[in-house]
């Protein structure tokens, strides 16, 4: 079974940066891509930052430059580290992976950016 868990949301005031783990378990993790995701109330989920297993990255335009995606292949953690936070970027922030032609979703973790 496939398990994914993120932590490190909080609240936080514009301008100020947060770091984001999501913890993959029950796949063979170096081998998949992982994706951030956030849905914001009342908008639909969309993709934040995409990172291959072979450490390629993407990022949706409006983080690019802000926020910067990771993993670490021992520990079987990606990270997302967010920096010059906006209050647009309040949100839940899901961890996503594909696998065995199924999605594999975290339950998120709560960002608000708010002065």
């Amino acid at each position: 079974q496939v398990h994914l868990v993120e932590s490190g949301g909080d609240l936080v005031q514009p301008g100020g940066s947060l770091r984001l783990s999501c913890a993959v378990s029950g796949v063979n993790f170096r081998l998949y891509a992982v994706n951030w995701y956030r849905q914001a109330p009342g908008k639909q989920r969309e993709l934040v930052a995409n990172i291959t297993s072979s450490l390629g990255t993407n990022y949706e335009d409006s983080v690019k430059g802000r926020f910067t995606i990771s993993r670490d292949n021992v520990w079987n953690r990606v990270y997302l580290q967010m920096n010059n936070l906006k209050p647009e970027d309040t949100a839940v922030y899901y961890c996503n992976l594909g696998a065995w032609s199924r999605d594999f979703w975290g339950r998120g973790t709560q960002v608000t950016v708010s002065s």
